[in-house]
């Protein structure tokens, strides 16, 4: 099982430097440095991760990534040891390990939410799962401190706990409800949680918008009809399926596991809310290793001939086959997004390149400008990721602060009084036309391949409000 895992973190660290600093990435260090104890979008910990990577290993893709690499690898190791837990051997962990490394959850090369919190969520199920084996409490409190940490990650681990609660109602263990260290557990992690929760209420609690925008941005993955076969696919192809769906069907039909078997309804609940509030589709990916440990225990106690190996090692083979088309094989001299239709359709991949050449095409149209107008133009953007973009690579341009009204990024401070004309970017001006005097296209960036390729620069000039009434009315979490 090490060697496995070995394996698959080396491959996550030798390419998890491939192409450059995906847009979120960006915002995670911007955010860092506006260190708070909350933020409009997330709770702090990605951007007080994204601060240390970045001091630690300034300018590197692969020291930003250092903490997703670790921690995706070590969501193998958690895999396995449920595999453990539910009474299989070597080679039960080594299949659970091998069904990791091939999923979707082994897409985790960038720093992000999406790559810390599903291994968070399989720490908590492995505490969980071992407390109904050994019935030691002391578990109960370690897992409200795991609940603590995924909640400075994402607010979604909430979800799994109301259903896991329901389902241990409906099915037992109900003992698990009646425990004190599981209520001493809880009461730790909301108290963890506290000051995330006081920026919250002090801000407006504007990550209740981000979840209907979530919501609404159902698109990008497909649509609502595309929630489920997403969330299967999650799983991966071949391997990761198979054992999605037989995990869940042993959970629910093996007398071995008879004591687990709220973990299957406790699936099917919290597939079942994501789908129906508009959740994406990796939401519920922290509960795939339980399932994955779970066929690969029920594969190795049913086999009853010498048939399973001859048809097992294929087929993680394929499934290691496809999972690597996942893997930046190409190198970035081989990519073609010929359109930005294209580049979304590829944006995890489009989205790591440009950054730079936006730069420098904001920097062209601001030093362009006479001397006595730059020291009354600020830079500001449409969206996050542009401005993090110019956060992270204006200053070596000579560009003064970056500014942005979308998402988080608007918490992080407006252009002062004084600032009468900006350099604007990441599309129309839109809004702001109305307060200036003019407003005019003076560049276009210039990128093959990353989603900024063909961005309008605008200079918007002869500003006639006051920014601190303006500002508040420019902001948008959509």
């Amino acid at each position: 099982m090490l060697a496995v895992t070995a394996a698959f973190g080396l491959v996550m660290l030798l390419f998890s430097g491939r192409y450059g600093f995906f847009g979120d990435e960006l915002y995670f260090i911007a955010a860092g440095r506006e260190l708070d104890w909350g933020y409009a979008d997330q709770p702090p910990m990605l951007p007080l991760l994204a601060l240390l990577m970045d001091n630690l290993f300034p300018g590197s893709v692969v020291g930003l990534r250092l903490p997703a690499t670790l921690i995706t690898t070590s969501g193998a190791i958690v895999a396995a040891l449920l595999a453990r837990e539910f009474g299989g051997g070597r080679g039960a962990q080594v299949a659970t390990a091998g069904a990791y490394a091939f999923s979707g959850l082994a897409l985790g090369r960038m720093l992000a939410t999406s790559t810390v919190d599903p291994v968070l969520w399989a720490v908590v199920l492995l505490l969980v799962v071992r407390w109904v084996r050994t019935r030691n409490d002391n578990l109960l409190v370690w897992s409200g401190l795991a609940t603590a940490a995924a909640l400075q990650t994402k607010f979604l681990i909430p979800v799994l706990w109301v259903v896991l609660g329901v389902s241990v109602l409906l099915m037992g263990p109900r003992d698990l409800l009646r425990r004190p260290k599981l209520w001493v557990g809880a009461l730790l992690a909301v108290l963890i949680t506290v000051p995330t929760l006081l920026w919250q209420a002090a801000n407006g609690w504007p990550q209740l918008e981000m979840s209907s925008v979530v919501a609404g941005e159902t698109e990008l993955f497909g649509g609502a009809w595309m929630y489920l076969p997403g969330t299967i696919l999650v799983a991966g192809i071949g391997v990761g399926t198979t054992f999605f769906f037989y995990g869940l069907w042993r959970l629910f039909r093996s007398p071995e596991l008879r004591a687990y078997r709220f973990l299957g309804l406790t699936v099917v609940g919290v597939v079942a809310v994501f789908g129906l509030t508009g959740g994406r589709i990796y939401y519920a990916s922290g509960l795939y290793p339980v399932l994955f440990a779970v066929a690969a225990v029920e594969f190795q106690r049913r086999r009853t001939g010498t048939w399973l190996p001859w048809v097992a090692w294929p087929a993680f083979a394929l499934s290691a086959l496809m999972a690597a088309q996942m893997l930046p094989l190409k190198a970035e001299s081989e990519l073609d997004y010929p359109n930005i239709g294209v580049k979304w359709q590829n944006f995890t991949e489009s989205g790591q390149f440009g950054w730079p050449e936006l730069g420098d095409a904001v920097a062209k149209v601001y030093h362009d400008l006479p001397a006595e107008k730059r020291r009354d133009t600020a830079i500001v953007s449409n969206s996050y990721w542009w401005a993090s973009a110019l956060a992270y690579y204006g200053p070596e341009r000579g560009l003064p602060t970056s500014y942005s009204p979308h998402r988080g990024f608007s918490y992080f401070g407006a252009p002062g009084e004084n600032v009468k004309n900006v350099v604007y970017s990441g599309g129309d001006p839109g809004p702001l036309r109305s307060h200036f005097a003019s407003c005019t296209q003076r560049g276009a960036v210039s990128s093959k391949l990353g989603l900024v390729d063909g961005s309008p620069v605008w200079s918007c000039e002869g500003f006639t409000g006051r920014w601190a009434e303006v500002w508040p009315t420019l902001r948008r979490m959509a």
